[in-house]
C-alpha cells in the first residue's frame, strides 16, 4: 500500500486519474485486507468495504444496506450484483460491466456481471484501448 500511495503523492500536482483499491487475505490468519486510495494517494483502511469510481455515494449507501459481517462467498457475490448494476444503470458513463474477484482461503473466483451497452459517443476501439477519457467529437 505505501509503494502505491508513495507512486501517487510524486504526481499530486499532475495525478494520475485513478483510485486503486488493495485487497488480499493474510497468508497466516487469512484475515482480509481493505484498503483503497485516493488521487494523491491518501489511503482509506476499513474492515468492510470500499467503493470507488463514478457514482460512489449511491453505492456506499448501498452496499451499507446490503452488506453484513462474515458474508460467505455466494453472499457477497450477490450483493455484489445487486448494487453494480443498479449503480450503473443510473449514471450513463459509469461503464460496460463489472468483473468480480472473490479471494477465499484457497482459491480465487472471478465472475463477470455484463451491464448495458448502449452507451453511444464512446466507439468499440477505444474500450479496447483502454481509453478512460471520451473522445472527442470531430468538427467537418
Amino acid at each position: 500500500m505505501s509503494v502505491v500511495a508513495k507512486f501517487l503523492y510524486e504526481k499530486c500536482f499532475g495525478p494520475y486519474y485513478t483510485e486503486p483499491v488493495i485487497c488480499g487475505l493474510d497468508p497466516k490468519s487469512f484475515k482480509p485486507f481493505i484498503c483503497s486510495l485516493d488521487l494523491i494517494g491518501c489511503p482509506m483502511v476499513t474492515d468492510n468495504f470500499v467503493v470507488r469510481g463514478t457514482y460512489t455515494k449511491q453505492k456506499y449507501m448501498m452496499c451499507k444496506s446490503i452488506w453484513e459481517i462474515s458474508m460467505d462467498p455466494e453472499h457477497l457475490f450477490e450483493a455484489i450484483s445487486q448494487v453494480m448494476p443498479n449503480a450503473m444503470d443510473q449514471d450513463v458513463e459509469s461503464g460496460m460491466g463489472v468483473i468480480v474477484h472473490i479471494s477465499e482461503e484457497d482459491k480465487i473466483t472471478t465472475k463477470i456481471l455484463k451491464a448495458r451497452m448502449d452507451y453511444p459517443s464512446v466507439p468499440r476501439a477505444h474500450l479496447k484501448k483502454n481509453i478512460f477519457s471520451l473522445p472527442k467529437k470531430v468538427k467537418k
